[in-house]
């Protein structure tokens, strides 16, 4: 089984998930527990496995940091827990866009490609990524 263990975030709506990236302190776990709040459920905090399964990456938590998130000045939470999900993009959060309309990313895991997206300055990304989720990305 081709398998690997992401420095990341993930949290899922359905079987759809999000693989939130970036160094320490740039904001993973706090908008994952932004999606959380509308609805989301976390499926890994800090670390997570990824599966490549045919042409999907599947994503799940190392079993002794299942069900918990880190808040930033809270301490450690228990969180509703989907215990897997299939990454269906990733949000690089060590890099700005200025671009309104950006031009198609991807970033490879197990040899998988997947929509890369990064964060925009001043916008709230919680409520983009979760309509990602649900409806995915037009096409016009």
């Amino acid at each position: 089984m081709n398998t690997q263990t992401a420095h990341a975030t993930c949290v899922a709506v359905g079987d759809r998930a999000v693989l939130l990236t970036g160094a320490s302190g740039t904001g993973k776990s706090t908008i994952a527990l932004e999606l959380m709040a509308y609805g989301a459920s976390l499926v890994s905090d800090d670390q997570v496995v990824l599966v490549a399964e045919s042409d999907v990456i599947v994503a799940s938590a190392p079993p002794t940091i299942a069900g918990l998130i880190e808040a930033r000045g809270l301490g450690v939470l228990n969180a509703q827990v989907k215990n897997s999900a299939t990454i269906v993009m990733v949000v690089d959060l060590d890099f700005l866009t200025a671009d309104r309309i950006p031009a198609p990313r991807s970033v490879t895991y197990l040899g998988c490609d997947l929509p890369l997206f990064h964060r925009s300055d001043g916008v709230s990304l919680a409520p983009a990524i979760l309509q990602f989720l649900r409806a995915g990305a037009s096409d016009r």
